[in-house]
């Protein structure tokens, strides 16, 4: 081995709320020599941004320095991967480093594909469109739904999955009630298009939503997907694929949301999953475990699980890669299984809140006693506001929840 390559037992890719989880949950377990590859400064609560975007909360209050969250005792490598050499265990990273391990788990986030629609990156830089998918953008969203008083609104999902499926539509609730509290919602076209065949893919939450969607009188085309943006003649081109048809709608405000898939340089790697081009990381869905590295994990956006991609569903994936990884250092059987779970809060209102908590069965799966969260409620938007952020910068990140 080259002896300009360092060495860990354990090292995990990937300082979000994933890596930060299991590298605190290892540290409890007193797990030995733990390192984590990250080359951000700040840390990011990225369920706010639907709030900022929607202007209920201060971008600011979203981010924290990396290192205030950095678990004691975690060797911190302030840099960022470039490739896995899985077969002879060696990352190497960014600025050519190249580092040893024993065990990995593999947690990197997820990629925003701006490119994959073409004109969607250019016109992120025009007056009329926005996203809440960066922390840079988000206030932007905001200004542009504050300022609007007539036209066209249009609202955006891709394809495939993306992290926190519901936040194209919450947006869009977002922004239709503050336009009914101005009294101009009369006055605007709100139309929301979605790759998919019903508001939601489990049905209790689904019948909500129409409910919602027709409270607000906002125009949904399902299975239609955005596939072109005319930034400068303010033209969003729609294919509706039950019968391939296209259409030009045009707008005054748009809200885009980005195909998304694994990061490009892990798409590369063997950990990929072979039989899906987003190159997600190949696991068991329940372990957690690489199918075919056994000494290595994933979880979180970069994984293959066919889960939605949540901070629930991470909540619950970090104690049990945690725990499985350190069976598999002491060569015992995996006692820990991950079933599915991840919950989309999902905001009707601007005091409302739809709790859609669910599993691989997709069946609901509620994880609050006594309440029935398959309504949208008050309730839960203090959940959303308050709640949820106390959870992750106090609990959550600190391997607690």
């Amino acid at each position: 081995m080259p002896t300009s390559t360092i060495h860990h037992r354990i090292l995990i890719i990937g300082g979000g709320s994933a890596g930060i989880d299991v590298a605190a949950r290892l540290r409890h377990a007193q797990a030995p020599d733990v390192a984590l590859l990250d080359a951000a400064d700040t840390h990011y609560y990225q369920p706010l941004w639907t709030l900022v975007g929607g202007g209920c909360a201060p971008a600011k209050e979203s981010a924290r320095p990396q290192a205030s969250v950095m678990p004691k005792g975690v060797a911190w490598i302030k840099d960022s991967a470039a490739s896995i050499d899985a077969d002879n265990q060696i990352v190497t990273t960014g600025t050519g480093a190249r580092i040893s391990y024993d065990h990995l788990v593999v947690c990197p986030g997820i990629q925003l594909d701006w490119d994959k629609i073409p004109g969607m990156a250019g016109s992120m830089d025009t007056p009329a469109v926005s996203s809440n998918y960066t922390y840079a953008t988000a206030p932007k969203t905001w200004e542009l739904i504050r300022n609007l008083r007539s036209g066209t609104a249009v609202f955006t999902m891709p394809a495939g999955p993306i992290k926190c499926a519901g936040a194209p539509q919450k947006i869009a609730y977002l922004a239709a009630d503050y336009w009914r509290q101005q009294g101009v919602l009369n006055d605007i076209r709100v139309v929301m298009v979605l790759p998919t065949p019903g508001m939601f893919g489990v049905k209790v939450f689904a019948d909500e939503l129409e409910r919602v969607v027709a409270r607000y009188g906002i125009e949904v085309h399902k299975n239609s997907e955005l596939v072109e943006v005319d930034g400068a003649g303010r033209q969003a081109i729609v294919v509706d694929h039950s019968d391939d048809s296209k259409q030009a709608i045009g707008y005054d405000l748009m809200h885009v949301v980005p195909p998304q898939s694994a990061p490009d340089w892990l798409k590369a790697t063997s950990l990929a999953d072979p039989g899906n081009p987003a190159g997600y990381v190949q696991v068991d869905k329940h372990t957690m475990q690489h199918t075919r590295y056994p000494n290595v994990y994933a979880l979180g956006d970069a994984g293959n699980t066919p889960n939605s991609k949540t901070g629930a569903a991470i909540r619950k994936q970090a104690p049990v890669v945690a725990r499985n990884l350190t069976a598999t250092i002491k060569g015992r059987p995996l006692p820990a299984s991950y079933d599915g779970y991840a919950s989309c809060p999902l905001t009707t209102a601007r005091d409302k809140m739809l709790l859609a908590e669910f599993d691989y069965t997709l069946q609901p799966a509620p994880s609050i006693p006594f309440i029935d969260t398959t309504r949208e409620r008050k309730d839960m938007w203090y959940l959303k506001r308050y709640g949820l952020p106390a959870l992750y910068w106090n609990l959550m990140l600190r391997g607690r929840a």
